[in-house]
């Protein structure tokens, strides 16, 4: 077992490097779009890079991705996606299930990744470094302008990932780009990420993750007492969810 686990893993590695490598071949075409002036183009040139990319990863890791409520997620106009956070999966999994136009909001680490982090910027995502308040403020302002300029955007408000099944609290502040940009937020819950890797000493073991995205809210509907406590709001919809998938 742990020899099938040791070769699954450099495969999934070797082929994380192949594919990353691949994407690079597009860069040039989203510049390309850039200056011909075809920025709907150049859109849509760096969502299908990315979507190819999450899930040609998750076929070499073999995970199977079963989605519930995906008809939740509006095909025109940007949303906040807002997931728990099991594992660094989640991404592949979002990215490979969700065929929308997305960024996220990143750890400031991941802009350290070569061509991994030129894509990042080309698709709008916005790098926070949480150790650093002022920073993160303005991690968030950023966020608020991608939402209204119809980026649509995946937050993660634990922080980090939790390793495990059990979630983490959800920070208030990463979800002010709700509040601030008048776009509806879809709650998702992902379970079973933290078992392709995490609970196996960083080694890849081929698993199944359920998806569920939760109808849209809208911050303007919801009740004071609500507006006022939404990460609790949010919270609770994905528990609820990741309770029934799990």
């Amino acid at each position: 077992m742990d020899g099938e686990k040791m070769l699954r893993t450099a495969w999934f590695y070797l082929m994380l490097v192949v594919t990353t490598l691949v994407t690079s071949i597009f860069l040039p075409v989203w510049h390309v779009l850039g200056w011909l002036g075809m920025e709907s183009a150049q859109h849509k040139c760096g969502h299908y890079v990315a979507y190819y990319w999450g899930r040609a990863i998750l076929f070499a890791a073999g995970v199977k991705v079963e989605t519930e409520g995906i008809d939740n997620v509006p095909a025109e106009g940007a949303v906040v996606f807002v997931s728990n956070h099991q594992s660094n999966f989640d991404i592949f999994v979002l990215h490979g299930c969700i065929n929308k136009p997305k960024c996220f909001l990143a750890k400031a680490e991941l802009a350290k990744i070569p061509i991994v982090h030129s894509w990042m910027k080309k698709m709008k995502c916005v790098f926070i470094d949480r150790g650093n308040l002022k920073q993160s403020i303005k991690a968030i302002q950023k966020c608020i302008e991608v939402l209204k300029e119809g980026q649509s955007m995946v937050v993660f408000p634990e922080g980090t990932r939790s390793k495990g099944p059990v979630m983490g609290e959800f920070k208030k502040g990463s979800l002010r780009v709700a509040e601030k940009s008048g776009v509806p937020v879809i709650p998702v819950a992902i379970s079973g990420t933290y078992r392709i890797m995490e609970a196996n000493n960083n080694r890849i073991r081929p698993s199944a993750v359920k998806v569920k995205f939760a109808p849209p809210i809208v911050y303007e509907m919801l009740s004071k007492e609500e507006q006022r406590d939404i990460h609790i709001v949010i919270r609770d919809i994905i528990a609820h969810n990741l309770s029934e998938i799990s």
